[in-house]
């Protein structure tokens, strides 16, 4: 902490942050789905509050702020590979792993700001037990309903309804490894490989394991589509704090995102069969 307060050229606050995404280009009434890394931002007076309240301040409730808020922990630990867990393990685990509550399972690996923003007042989610959104704001339970167990980042995930309502993404000190709409785009690939998956849910008020079945992400490949994406397409970028931010449309994204990587799989198939 000494380091970073060392290293700023002034403090963080709420009110320079709002300035921040004002001069970037968030504006209010927009739709934008938020990913976001605290310690690119330098000493922020009030930490990841400060943050949120500030892109309340700007998008206000006539827009919608959304954040993935994941989960993928509850999962079926057959899977897990950091680090795995003995194979005799794998029923107990199954049996005794705590339900998704959309109340209370906090989220895992998403960073301070969405856990946070996870309790702030009128801030909804929905109902995936891997893969759910949090949303507030205008839009908030039309983006969150429906939200499709199988294929749970896919059509009927409130990624489609971001893609319908000409969204705009938000990556707050982070690549586009985080960008989590380009897995729309690798559903409407062909030829995908489906795997099994499972996780604990409530259902009529009782704790059950769901199996289910979705797609293998390639998440490896976000940061080399991201960079060709904005070399091609505009992405407004500038500094909210100390991190780089950037703000570009989903439907651009993801249509960009699911031709490169029809294109990118063309490539392989050829170099596999010269």
């Amino acid at each position: 902490m000494e380091n970073v307060i060392k290293a700023a050229v002034r403090p963080r606050t709420r009110h320079s942050l709002k300035a921040d995404l004002d001069a970037l280009g968030v504006q209010k009434g927009m739709t934008v789905i938020v990913h976001s890394s605290l310690s690119s931002l330098g000493w922020v007076n009030g930490g990841e509050v400060a943050v949120i309240q500030a892109l309340q301040d700007v998008i206000t409730d006539e827009g919608t702020i959304v954040m993935p808020a994941q989960t993928p922990t509850l999962s079926d630990p057959a899977e897990w590979g950091n680090p795995p867990v003995p194979e005799d393990w794998w029923d107990e685990i199954k049996e005794t792993m705590p339900a998704y509550e959309e109340g209370y399972t906090p989220t895992y690996g998403m960073g301070k700001i969405v856990e946070a923003f996870r309790s702030f007042p009128s801030v909804k989610r929905s109902s995936h037990p891997m893969y759910s959104f949090l949303a507030w704001g205008k839009n908030r339970d039309t983006i969150l309903a429906n939200h499709s167990l199988e294929n749970g980042l896919g059509e009927e995930s409130p990624l489609k309804k971001l893609y319908d309502m000409e969204a705009s993404v938000l990556l707050i000190g982070v690549g586009y490894d985080s960008n989590t709409s380009f897995h729309l785009a690798e559903y409407r690939i062909q030829n995908q490989q489906l795997v099994p998956k499972g996780s604990p849910m409530m259902e009529n008020g009782m704790r059950v394991w769901k199996n289910y079945m979705d797609i293998e992400f390639r998440e490896e490949l976000f940061e080399d589509l991201g960079n060709d994406f904005e070399n091609e397409l505009p992405v407004k970028k500038g500094y909210i704090g100390s991190g780089l931010t950037k703000l570009f449309s989903v439907r651009e994204a993801v249509d960009y995102a699911a031709e490169w990587l029809e294109n990118y799989d063309d490539k392989i198939k050829e170099h596999k069969g010269s």
